[in-house]
């Protein structure tokens, strides 16, 4: 099963949005909301999701928006079909979690 991780910072605004899109997410796809979260700061923090901007969603370590780790410290500001967005949109994360499922699926 891959892994799901959500990183953010507790006073991002856009926390709930990217909460509510993977949500949906999940939903779209036909599988069960699992994910974990990870706040930015925290020492227990694993080092593989540290240096993703919030809100941040990993599918098997990999951003839904295709971006390298560069600095936690930031916000993050996603551009999809011209628009920009505080959060991944549920499109974004749905094909990034099909390619996942999809792909464990094949490996069993």
């Amino acid at each position: 099963m891959p892994r799901v991780d959500l990183v953010y910072d507790t006073e991002c605004p856009n926390v709930s949005a990217a909460r509510d899109n993977l949500r949906g997410a999940f939903a779209r796809s036909g599988l069960s909301p699992v994910w974990q979260e990870h706040r930015i700061g925290d020492p227990e923090t694993p080092g593989e999701v540290q240096g993703f901007g919030s809100p941040s969603i990993l599918v098997d370590g990999r951003d839904v928006a295709q971006v390298e780790p560069s600095s936690d410290l930031c916000c993050r500001i996603y551009t999809e079909h011209g628009r920009t967005a505080g959060a991944p949109s549920i499109e974004t994360i749905t094909t990034a979690l099909t390619a996942a499922f999809g792909s464990h699926r094949e490996e069993t």
